[in-house]
């Protein structure tokens, strides 16, 4: 059996004769493709809820710690450029079950795991599969839909993949309630199963049919460019911007994207065809994209902490207060693709993030004391605008793309999201930090200096110094959650001013109407479903 045969979908009832209105079966496609995409986004969101026991109970460092964090995406973001030219070269279905099935064995590894490291290595493998189905997902729903239908089915899968982040601490914490850690990894596997046997049965095999070869000097490239970048943004935090790790760092992975552009404009067959970025939709699109994962990534990362160490609710209430997230996404994201038609896309997405940078200032006017009602206004009138830009933003990204070459634009599509994610954790967190340490300083006189550094390593640190210290700890509390509060103000006034300076981008530049090259050109375009084959 060859390599093709593997990643061609072993299941005859997946060829389809093509049709000007799409695969028959579409809707249930999208059905499993949505699942499929929920178990990989439940799956990574699900495990910050479970460090403190894994940290007990494994021995676990702070940098192993981060580690099992850090190498699902540095993977995942790595491999997606590589693993969606996979898929477009050798079948779509085949790269979606394959990603799926090395994602089930790193989780059920997990969860038997021993030591640190075999976490680690498990979450890097999930990592690996992931970055094979969430391509996938998305090339296939623009293969099996027609354009008049693909938004509304882009706007559905948008809404899962913001939604779902939601859902995974939640359960988690739940089931950290009742069961030991390695439950949490486990959460999927029912949910892994039924997605693949149906999947096997529903979903089409399609793939370029120009037989394009692997672009294997770019594959390296564009994974060493990009695992180098996110891996950058995620230490600067810890070893500083300026400091001499991130700077080399970051500068060899800036020196392998200018080898990786230089070696894409002249290969024959380019995994990243350049000239994608000479439509609108695509590179504005991609921007638009990172800024509100930017901006999404970076809430959620300082509102977890608020409401935990600030209102005082345990993990899992901290989880369930965010539940209004998922429910305004699954909400609004329906109809956004009716909004577009009537007001274009410019001015939807453009609103949208308009929207965005008002809930972000809204919420940078939170305070110490703040009620759950002031904070759940800010997160509905932020997450509706994000609602509101996403799906379009998606469309408009795969808009520049021919759909043979589907999962190279998903593959930006997602690497867009990851990295913006990324920068909104470091760059908002960043400001945070200075904020914090500035602001804490004065309370900190007459504490020994371990106990300061504690204190001004974080505010979980301060909090845990000044229950040492009894009643007297009080005030250090009261002056670590100021300071604490301050530099969130900060912080998400900076993420307003970004996401408004999108907003009008947006606006200006991504087109009214988002039209698809290849539908400009031949209104109604074969779609590429092969019979199956087994080498």
């Amino acid at each position: 059996m060859t390599v093709q045969s593997l990643l061609a979908g072993l299941s005859p009832e997946a060829t389809s004769e093509a049709t000007p209105a799409g695969h028959p079966r579409r809707w249930s496609i999208l059905a499993v493709l949505c699942t499929s995409l929920l178990v990989v986004i439940v799956g990574n969101s699900s495990l910050n809820v479970a460090l403190p026991s894994i940290a007990r109970d494994l021995g676990a460092s702070n940098s192993a710690l981060q580690w099992i964090v850090d190498a699902y995406s540095l993977v995942f973001a790595g491999m997606l450029f590589t693993a969606g030219s996979f898929g477009d070269r050798y079948g779509r279905k085949g790269a979606l079950q394959f990603g799926m099935v090395v994602f089930l064995a790193g989780a059920l590894l997990a969860s038997t795991a021993h030591s640190a490291g075999l976490v680690i290595f498990c979450r890097a493998m999930m990592g690996f599969g992931a970055a094979f189905v969430m391509p996938a997902t998305l090339s296939i729903i623009v293969n099996v839909f027609p354009p008049h239908e693909r938004s509304r089915a882009i706007a559905l899968w948008t809404g899962v993949a913001g939604a779902g982040g939601a859902f995974g601490p939640v359960a988690s914490g739940f089931l950290l309630n009742h069961f030991g850690w390695g439950s949490v990894f486990l959460v999927n596997v029912p949910i892994i199963a039924v997605a693949l046997l149906a999947g096997f049965v529903l979903v089409p095999t399609s793939r370029d049919p120009g037989e394009q070869r692997l672009d294997a000097l770019g594959a390296i490239l564009s994974i060493a460019a990009i695992s180098g970048l996110v891996y950058a943004i995620i230490e600067a935090p810890t070893h500083g911007w300026l400091s001499a790790e991130t700077l080399l760092v970051a500068a060899a992975s800036f020196v392998a994207l200018g080898a990786f552009i230089a070696w894409e404009k002249r290969t024959a067959k380019p995994m990243l065809d350049l000239h994608w970025f000479e439509h609108a939709g695509f590179s504005i699109g991609s921007l638009g994209m990172t800024l509100t994962f930017f901006a999404l990534y970076g809430m959620m990362f300082l509102l977890t902490q608020y409401l935990q160490l600030v209102s005082g609710y345990s993990a899992l209430g901290a989880a369930i207060h965010l539940l209004p997230i998922a429910l305004v996404m699954i909400l609004v994201s329906p109809f956004t693709p009716r909004i577009v038609e009537r007001i274009g896309a410019n001015r939807t997405v453009g609103g949208g993030l308009l929207v965005v940078a008002t809930g972000a200032f809204i919420l940078s006017r939170a305070q110490v004391g703040s009620s759950y009602t002031f904070l759940l206004i800010a997160m509905v009138v932020m997450v509706g605008g994000m609602s509101l830009a996403m799906s379009p933003l998606t469309n408009a990204i795969m808009s520049g793309i021919p759909r043979e070459r589907a999962g190279a634009g998903s593959a930006m599509n997602d690497t867009t999201r990851e990295l913006g994610g990324a920068l909104g954790v470091a760059v908002l967190g960043s400001v945070v930090t200075s904020h914090y340490a500035h602001a804490l300083a004065p309370a900190l006189g007459g504490l020994p200096a371990n106990a300061a550094s504690a204190a001004t390593s974080s505010l979980s640190g301060a909090i845990g110094v000044a229950q040492k210290l009894g009643p007297a700890g009080t005030p250090l509390i009261h002056a670590a959650q100021n300071a604490f509060v301050g530099g969130m103000s900060m912080a998400l006034v900076i993420g307003a001013t970004v996401i408004a300076i999108a907003s009008v981008l947006a606006f200006k530049l991504l087109p009214t109407e988002i039209i698809e090259p290849d539908v400009a050109s031949d209104p109604e375009p074969a779609l590429v479903f092969e019979p199956v084959t087994v080498a």
